[in-house]
């Protein structure tokens, strides 16, 4: 089945999130009266979901809306750089008449917050806040497939950690790995390795590898 539409995963893959994201996190940690961590303890717990989960995870209760604003003025602001050729990917996509479609782990605000700030433009933005459960679940991109019109297996969700691609096998979609990524790992499988954005594009015109 040939592939018709591009799922994007964001931090990672679209943005270079690598410093920011961890050092807004653990500035709203110490914020919420909560333990001293490090960056790479909170790059570990991606997998928990969207802000809010990580943040009660490090705090250890229950948080408030009000709460967990913290986290979100903390992004406000900030200086984030997309990866070499994802704006012109998207100024591709944009071309050819192809959605521009986000799935991350993180909630819609943070996401739209991060995108702002980096000057991308994506026409559907899905975030963890939208899914029953977080990546390795399919849950995202099946959400993209049915507001996309297209079948699950029409899909390539390109993305640079394991839990992308297995979030990918597990929909039955094209897993293409970002391997300019810095959660990128050689060893996960993947249905195709992309050395740069832009070769995204080769998908759209091929069935899944």
């Amino acid at each position: 089945m040939k592939i018709k539409e591009l799922v994007w995963d964001m931090d990672g893959t679209l943005l270079d999130t690598t410093e920011v994201v961890p050092a807004a996190f653990v500035r709203a940690v110490r914020a919420l009266g909560g333990p001293a961590i490090g960056a790479a303890e909170v790059v570990d717990a991606y997998g928990r979901g969207t802000p809010e989960v990580i943040l009660e995870h490090f705090t250890g209760r229950h948080l408030e809306p009000s709460e967990t604003d913290v986290y979100y003025r903390e992004l406000l602001g900030v200086e984030v750089a997309p990866y070499p050729g994802t704006a012109e990917v998207f100024d591709a996509l944009r071309a050819r008449g192809r959605p521009r479609v986000v799935f991350t782990g993180a909630g819609r605000r943070a996401a739209r917050i991060l995108l702002k700030a980096a000057g991308l433009e994506a026409d559907v933005v899905i975030g963890g806040d939208q899914v029953a459960r977080p990546k390795p679940a399919p849950d995202g991109i099946l959400l993209a497939a049915e507001m996309l019109g297209a079948g699950p297996a029409e899909l390539a969700y390109v993305g640079d950690s394991p839990l992308d691609l297995r979030a990918a096998k597990a929909a039955g979609s094209h897993g293409a790995a970002a391997a300019w990524g810095h959660l990128y790992d050689s060893h996960e499988p993947a249905d195709s390795v992309l050395p740069g954005p832009l070769r995204a594009l080769g998908l759209l015109a091929a069935g899944p590898a």
